[in-house]
């Protein structure tokens, strides 16, 4: 019997700080008419969803080495080492294989291999069982994810030393990115969200040379502020053919316009993450460009579904909880709506699929399930089960007042 999801999550205050952007609009004034026009468009999509919101990414690298380091069985890990190498410089950092039984087999990436969960056997025999490939990757050894307020709490002279110093203390404070792809790439802007989301498309290349998996079924996911990652990610680099952030909050998938007060279906009382708390509590994840919007969000050129409308007309799967009102399920499912009529748009509105589950912040093993049903539905026609669609809470009034164009 399916699940029916109803008034899990009831609104107690909601705000929409003006209309959802119409993304068919030019910067000049004029509307799309056909395909080509919204190729064009894209790129002032681009500037606006990625450049002012994350910075500047840095290109791919010159090359791309790997050496294996162990190799595992069917369902085992098999640890490599990424090299890169871009002006004059060097970083690396370790991915993990997690096999499936085929030889090119579908593959997942996901950054979060500095997350708990990543080693969590479930989670990775979800995937394998499934003859689906699980690649992780530590993000963090790529851009570090050190904030003031970490350094602050712990409050030791030793805790700056780890940190390499004041200065870089400093510098954190201010918003600085650094790690070892700064150093390659000083000139560009990004922040540790950009230089993670550049980790997953290094690990497409390294996938590409170790030539084991099918690199024309790539899958991004990431769970909160890896979710930005893969959000990005898979916005910058279309050789993802499904990406999957899950619950990615503010600077991910939830929107910028939209604020809401609920209280969840345990009975928790929250509020939706606000652009200023990603400068307060981790101002070196975002571009700085972003800074000057904090408080100014209804002048935002752009909203969350701009990126998801970059995704397009590849697979987007949005995955977020009920209850995790800091992520913004209401904004995050408003701008999905928003999104999906770029979708309509390039003819391949089945290509957009949503899904909410009851709890809070997590990436659960019913969320991986969800997606490896929509991998086995795209390479097998296994059909999609009915926990997607459902909305967990009484739905309100569109957040825009656009609808797509006629194509000509």
């Amino acid at each position: 019997m399916s699940e029916i999801y109803e008034n899990l999550l009831t609104i107690t205050k909601y705000e929409l700080l003006g209309k959802l952007p119409d993304p068919f609009v030019f910067d000049d004034g004029h509307r799309v008419e056909t395909e080509k026009d919204w190729a064009e468009r894209r790129k002032e999509i681009y500037k606006s969803a990625v450049e002012l919101q994350y910075g500047t990414i840095p290109p791919s690298p010159e090359s791309v080495e790997v050496e294996p380091l162990y190799l595992g069985a069917v369902g085992k890990p098999s640890g490599y080492k990424v090299t890169v190498r871009a002006n004059g410089k060097s970083l690396s950092f370790k991915m993990v294989l997690f096999r499936a039984r085929s030889l090119k087999a579908p593959a997942v990436i996901s950054g979060d291999l500095c997350f708990q969960y990543a080693y969590d056997k479930e989670y990775i025999e979800t995937f394998t069982n499934s003859d689906i490939n699980l690649v992780l990757f530590d993000r963090t050894e790529i851009a570090p994810d050190i904030a003031p307020y970490n350094l602050k709490n712990l409050g030791t002279e030793e805790t700056f030393e780890y940190a390499r110093g004041k200065e870089i203390f400093d510098g954190l404070d201010k918003g600085c990115c650094g790690g070892p792809l700064k150093e390659m790439f000083p000139d560009y802007t990004f922040g540790a969200v950009g230089a993670w989301a550049w980790g997953y498309s290094v690990c497409v290349d390294a996938l590409t040379v170790l030539g084991n998996v099918d690199t024309d079924f790539i899958v991004f996911t990431g769970h909160s502020r890896g979710g930005k990652a893969a959000a990005l990610a898979g916005a910058i680099d279309e050789r993802a053919k499904i990406v999957n952030p899950n619950a990615s909050c503010a600077g991910g998938y939830g929107s910028y316009r939209i604020k809401i007060e609920a209280v969840a279906e345990n009975g928790k009382k929250s509020i939706s993450e606000p652009i200023s708390n990603i400068f307060k509590v981790f101002p070196s994840w975002m571009g700085q460009e972003l800074r000057p919007y904090i408080d100014r969000e209804a002048e935002l050129p752009f909203d969350a579904h701009y990126l998801k409308a970059l995704v397009a007309p590849r697979i987007l799967f949005v995955s977020e909880a009920a209850g995790d009102i800091w992520a913004n399920p209401v904004g995050s499912y408003q701008t999905t709506e928003a999104a999906a009529e770029v979708y309509k748009f390039l003819g391949c509105e089945e290509n957009l699929i949503w899904y909410f589950r009851r709890g809070e912040h997590y990436q659960k093993i019913e969320d991986i399930a969800q997606l490896v049903n929509i991998i086995n539905h795209v390479r097998g026609g296994e059909e999609l089960n009915d926990k997607f669609f459902k909305l967990p809470f009484k739905k309100l009034e569109k957040a825009y007042d656009w609808t797509c164009p006629e194509k000509k």
